[in-house]
């Protein structure tokens, strides 16, 4: 089996008591089953503390928040089950976080999380590299239609190429995206598989954009659910910025993340303009990138509920039109 991952990804370190934001605020943490047993057999009063504060419901069980945080997190920003128990001792939640597995069976592509402060600086300060590459022994068939992901792999290579392309500005770097976006899913639903032409694309793009108005996709994002007050302020008060390098970084890792599970549905054109659409949020929100790439990440991409809002929006919404997503990212 195949294991790919960016080569950032071994050299990640939690930022602990450094952090500028924690992971251990606001978020109920899912503890798994062995873990949660364990934490309810501890003696003395760790043991204590953590049956209070565990709670299951539906079969799930939960680390109960307290005044908005971990009731495991101290002062000093550490996690007391690490510091009195050892990294071991963690649940499957807190000891991944925030590190990303996709393991499609017989290939796994592994990843870093941009809702973490410290994830998001390596991940929009990472250079255009290709993946490492590791065979280990294991796996088993893919359980999807191979013709699907073999179409999939092959588009998003073509994309991730479009949007890294310095000699295109960011914002027709992402309006080709979105043209290509198109004839990507044609060929996911069984069409010719052609050349992409650049010019005649862009071209395209040009002839049909529209003027399109931030204004309306900020009222739509603060139609979702609001996880925090500074997420809420950034989208009252827009500071727009302009495309960096590392828009197209942003770019690249959305690409990364969601362009092949369409393989599940088919429908991988709600992907492409999900993101597009990010791109374009945080770039019009402005402020500090890591900032704002973190925080929508912490709101969207860890709120299914949020994603599948968007995704569904993506062919519905008037603020997201082809034409007006064109108009907003070639400025017209």
């Amino acid at each position: 089996m195949l294991i790919y991952r960016p080569d950032y990804y071994d050299r990640f370190r939690c930022a602990a008591n450094r952090c500028p934001d924690s992971c251990c605020r606001l978020w109920e943490v899912s503890v798994d089953d062995a873990s949660a047993e364990a934490y309810r057999a501890l003696p003395g009063a760790l043991g204590d503390r953590l049956r209070e504060v565990l709670r299951t419901h539906g079969g799930e069980t939960v680390m109960t928040l307290v005044d908005g945080r971990c009731p495991m997190w101290r002062q000093d920003g550490l996690c007391r089950i690490q510091a009195e128990l050892g990294e071991s001792a963690l649940c499957d939640t807190c000891r991944n976080f925030p590190r990303l597995t996709h393991d499609y069976g017989d290939f796994v592509e592994l990843g870093l999380e941009l809702s973490c402060p410290e994830a998001a600086r390596w991940i929009l300060d990472a250079p255009n590299d290709a993946l490492l590459v590791q065979e280990c022994p294991g796996g088993g068939e893919g359980a999807y239609d191979l013709d699907a992901m073999a179409a999939l792999r092959a588009s998003r290579e073509v994309m991730l190429k479009l949007v890294s392309e310095e000699s295109l500005p960011v914002g027709e770097a992402l309006a080709l995206g979105l043209l290509y976006g198109c004839q990507a899913q044609s060929e996911l639903d069984g069409g010719d598989a052609g050349a992409f032409d650049i010019p005649s694309a862009l071209a395209e793009a040009r002839a049909l954009a529209k003027p399109g108005d931030p204004a309306d996709v900020l009222d739509f994002f603060l139609g979702l659910e609001l996880l925090t007050p500074q997420w809420e302020a950034s989208l009252r008060s827009p500071k727009p910025g302009r495309w960096t390098q590392r828009h197209r970084a942003l770019a690249r890792y959305l690409i990364r993340r969601y362009w092949l599970q369409a393989v599940s549905d088919y429908d991988l054109y709600s992907r492409v303009k999900f993101i597009v659409i990010a791109c374009l949020l945080v770039k019009h929100l402005g402020g500090d990138i890591f900032t704002t790439a973190q925080l929508f990440s912490k709101e969207i991409e860890n709120d299914p509920d949020n994603v599948e809002a968007i995704l569904d929006a993506a062919y519905s919404h008037p603020a997201f039109t082809d034409d007006k997503l064109l108009g907003m990212l070639l400025d017209v």
